[in-house]
């Protein structure tokens, strides 16, 4: 039984009032509601939100609400309250970012079929990296991994060095990854995670993820070519609608 939760707060720093902006006629958490409950994989959909406003709209469309804890520090920590507070039990949580609209169903049954493998602890999506400008911009993460599809590392830095060309010429001497800000937990170990006090390298690069890999969690990586179009301040709104309106 896998747990679809979509965190949604009202209080951004960067974008107050985010998961209820107007985008082509719906609210941004109605879009990516409706995209999650179109993913196959899941059996189940909810809302987790610390704010009434989130949650009176949320339930106007039809959504599950589950009202939680406004003092959380990460979206993962909301998600494992959410769980708590339904009387179903499921084996895996998917974490699903409420910023992204448009997000493709397929992306997230790409990481449910991740979690088809018990031994799988926790897992996300990542991409590869096909514009020279991706590896300088911090605001996209990328990520090393191994043989086995297994994180090394994350960082806002391009990483690996390569020592033999210039950094535009990079992805001509190794394939790079990006992250894509999804996440899946197996239950057991989600309730572990959240109890983990912030580590130096996640306060570091400010990722929470690498709190994880510094305890010896495994995170599993699944490749997707779907691109993603987060939101993160308004300013991106009419760079993601030109997008979309191109496709």
């Amino acid at each position: 039984m896998i747990l679809a939760i979509i965190p949604a707060r009202f209080a951004s720093t960067r974008f107050p009032g985010k998961p209820l902006v107007d985008i082509m006629g719906r609210s941004m958490i109605q879009r990516v509601y409706e995209q999650t409950s179109k993913a196959t994989l899941i059996d189940k959909v909810v809302i987790a939100t610390d704010d009434e406003r989130i949650a009176d709209h949320a339930a106007a469309f039809g959504a599950e609400v589950v009202m939680t804890s406004p003092d959380h520090p990460s979206g993962t920590d909301r998600c494992w309250e959410a769980l708590n507070k339904l009387e179903t039990k499921f084996h895996h949580v998917i974490n699903v970012q409420g910023d992204e609209p448009f997000i493709d169903p397929k992306q997230i049954d790409t990481l449910a079929e991740v979690l088809q493998n018990e031994a799988t602890e926790l897992a996300t999506l990542i991409g590869k990296v096909r514009r020279p400008e991706m590896l300088t911009d911090i605001g996209e993460v990328k990520v090393v991994i191994n043989s086995l599809n297994d994180a090394l590392y994350f960082s806002r830095q391009p990483i690996p060095f390569v020592r033999e060309a210039p950094l535009a010429e990079w992805g001509n001497y190794h394939q790079y990854y990006y992250h894509v800000g999804m996440y899946a937990y197996r239950t057991d170990i989600l309730e572990k995670i959240t109890r983990l006090p912030v580590s130096p390298l996640e306060k570091s690069e400010s990722l929470e993820q690498l709190r994880w890999l510094e305890n010896g969690f495994s995170i599993k990586c699944a490749l997707t070519d779907l691109e993603s179009y987060c939101i993160e301040t308004p300013e991106d709104i009419p760079k993601v609608l030109e997008i979309i309106s191109r496709k």
